[in-house]
């Protein structure tokens, strides 16, 4: 907020997003779908992180980068195990 990317990055993200687009219409993958499912685990991994760090009590705001990735990794793994 505040800050304008440079005419230039903005190009290149709309190339980059176009050809995820057409990549993902080559391999018959709804992207809009792709795109939804990737925000819910991603929701998913975020309230894991948020929720172990207030039963620290501490905020996501409070914690270091490497104990938010060590937080995700976390996260990911709980996922994976066989429920």
């Amino acid at each position: 907020p505040g800050v304008q990317a440079s005419p230039a990055l903005e190009e290149e993200i709309g190339d980059l997003l176009f050809v995820v687009a057409n990549l993902a219409r080559h391999a018959k993958v709804d992207p809009e779908q792709a795109l939804r499912r990737a925000n819910a685990k991603f929701e998913r991994r975020f309230r894991h992180i948020e929720q172990r760090l207030a039963e620290a009590g501490r905020s996501p705001e409070a914690a270091s980068l490497d104990e938010m990735e060590s937080l995700w990794v976390e996260a990911k793994g709980a996922e994976r195990k066989p429920r």
